[in-house]
Formats: C-alpha cells, structure tokens, sequence
C-alpha cells in the first residue's frame, strides 16, 4: 500500500511537546486533528517487532532497554501514529515481588507462587522499582531520545486489580472465581496485597514520567468481570489512591475492557481520559462521563482484518460518535491482533488523519 500525503500525519514544524494533538487532547484542548496511537502498538503483526522477537523471549526483549525502545520508536514511525507507547509489559513489577513470573508460549503469563492467603501477602520480596526495574527507564530515555521530539512518549503499568487478579489466579483467567473468592471472604489480605500493588506501581510510574514519559495509561484488563457495587467497594479506593500518588501535570489514560457498567465509577477513580473498549458507543459513553474527562478509543480490532473501505467507513461512523468536541483520542478497543494485516493497521491510522481534520 502506497500512502498519499493527504492521508498521512500532517508533518508541519514540531511543536512544543506540550501542544502535540495527542497532549492537547488528553487536556481537552482544541488539536489540529484528531490524534491515533494503538494498543499493543509495536507487536507480532510487525515483520520488524518479530525480526527482534527471533533472538529473544519477552522477558528477555523487556530487559533489554536498547532493542526495547527500538521496537517502540520503530512502530511509531512505521504507523505514523501520533504518540509511541514505550515496550514494556503490566506485570513487570512482578519479576522483583518473587512470585515467579514466566511466559509460555500460547498461554500467556504464569504466576509460579499465586497469592491465596495472609502468608503469600507477607512472603512478596520488598520492591525498590529504582534498582530492580531500573531498564524500564532505560528504554524510556532511550526511546525519548530515537523519536527526537517527533511524538510525545506513553509509560503504563497495569491497574491493581488487573495485576491482583493475576497474582491470584496464577495466569489469564475468564470468570477470575478464585480472585473474587479472596476478595470476599478475606477482606483484610485483599486489602493488604491491593496496598502493595498500588506503593509498588505508584514508584513504577512515577520512575517512567521522571525517565521523560509524556502521559501514562493504567491499564485494568479484568476489571469488567465485577459489579459496580464490588468495584466501588473494592477497587476504586485503590485505583483512587494510585492515580493520587502520580506526578501532577502528566496526564493519566485510565482504559479497562467490559467495562461499559463501570465508566462512572472509573471517571470517579481519577484520570484525564477514560478508555473505552468497542462494547459500548463512544457518543453515549462520553455523555455518561461528563465533560470533565477525555475519551479514547474504540474500534473492534476484528475490524482491522476487514478491507479498507469498511475500515475506513468504521473510521468515519467513530469520528462522527466522538463528534468535534476536544478530548478525543482515537484508538482501538484493545490491542492490535497478531495477525492482523499491516496495512489494514495502516489504513486505520490514515483514515482516522484524512476524517480528523479539522
């Protein structure tokens, strides 16, 4: 696919960091067009990403800070997206906690020592993100300096149920019974491990905004699997907590999947823009949340393997959703697929630049 002029990121003189389209929008502030990033951005549907994924695990890429930010710089440029999202992984933090983190192939993450009573709480090694995770930040100034101002710079972390949830099943988890169990019936270890979470990731991120992040995005994957009276009782003490304990001024994307019950109680939990996943309408949504946070999101990635004209008429149906009012972040409903077609991916981003003008 050949992409025209008209169609691809406007290239005028950078700006100050701080009036990038994708900055200004997650401050509601009036942007030239709308901003695209994509979840998962830099992955196994790049030819580049799995070039570098040939010679390492993903742990083994994760720690090494120079090829880490080459993934992240070189997806942002191949995309012509309008912020990178530095290459990482939400249960990074884990690795020092000592509960024996490892990946298998086709199955995800694998807790080796889950968390299920009061004793696994007390066993979790201290964490000093500084000496243990010091390569995150690593690959931040490092990617900082490959995207030469050329886009602002995301940092994330997962969001303490999200990461709870993990601990506690062990891995992926569809109905997460065994994480509801806990949270129920023992409410004080379910408090005190959430308390670790949020110390440990509030260190994490503020290390990323220190290293140069530009914006971070707290991702809580699982969340959609509770009732909004479990959330509010307890989740969103410690989302609340968390999201308090960061840098002021850097703004905060605070995304979740299955959540279309929940946005209240989200946009309650803190954060400048709410992500949504494709499960519910942006325009409705939006209305729901009010006027004083931004909204990112929400294509179906299965839209991508579509061809272009339905892709970029599924563009077009989301804009005219998310309307003209600043605040609006374009993106997926949650990561890139695998095998999703690079240039469909392409498309998206072009057709999201031509129809966000403004």
């Amino acid at each position: 696919m050949t992409r025209s002029a008209q169609s691809q990121r406007p290239e005028a003189s950078l700006p100050p960091a701080a009036e990038h389209p994708f900055l200004l929008a997650c401050r509601r502030e009036e942007s030239p067009f709308t901003p695209v990033w994509l979840m998962r951005q830099a992955g196994r549907y790049l030819p580049e990403y799995r070039r570098v994924r040939e010679r390492l695990s993903f742990l083994e890429l994760c720690g090494r800070s120079d090829l880490a930010a080459e993934v992240t710089v070189t997806a942002a440029e191949r995309l012509g997206v309008d912020a990178a999202i530095i290459f990482a992984d939400i249960l990074l933090p884990l690795v020092p906690m000592g509960v024996g983190l490892r990946y298998e192939k086709g199955d995800g993450p694998r807790i080796e020592q889950p968390i299920r009573m009061a004793a696994d709480v007390d066993r979790l090694t201290p964490v000093s993100v500084e000496e243990s995770l010091a390569f995150v930040a690593e690959t931040v100034r490092l990617s900082r300096a490959g995207l030469n101002g050329k886009v602002p710079l995301i940092g994330f972390a997962g969001a303490p149920f999200t990461v709870a949830s993990y601990l506690i099943e062990g891995g992926s988890s569809r109905m997460h019974v065994t994480t509801k169990v806990l949270m129920q019936r023992d409410a004080l270890t379910w408090q005190r491990l959430m308390e670790r979470i949020v110390d440990v990731t509030a260190d994490y991120l503020n290390m990323q905004i220190a290293a140069g992040v530009d914006a971070v995005q707290l991702f809580d994957s699982w969340v959609g699997c509770l009732s909004p009276r479990d959330y509010q009782r307890h989740v969103l003490p410690y989302t609340k907590r968390l999201i308090s304990a960061l840098r002021p001024g850097v703004p905060v994307i605070h995304f979740g999947t299955m959540t279309g019950s929940l946005l209240e109680l989200m946009r309650d939990a803190g954060g400048d823009v709410v992500g949504l996943d494709w499960r519910v309408e942006i325009d409705e949504a939006w209305q729901r949340l009010g006027p004083e946070v931004g909204v990112q999101g929400n294509l179906d990635p299965a839209l991508l393997f579509a061809d272009a004209a339905e892709i970029r008429r599924a563009v077009r149906e989301m804009l005219a959703r998310a309307g003209s009012r600043p605040g609006y972040i374009a993106n997926l409903g949650h990561g890139v697929l695998p095998e999703t077609p690079v240039d469909n991916v392409l498309a998206f981003v072009d057709a999201v630049h031509e129809y966000g003008r403004r």
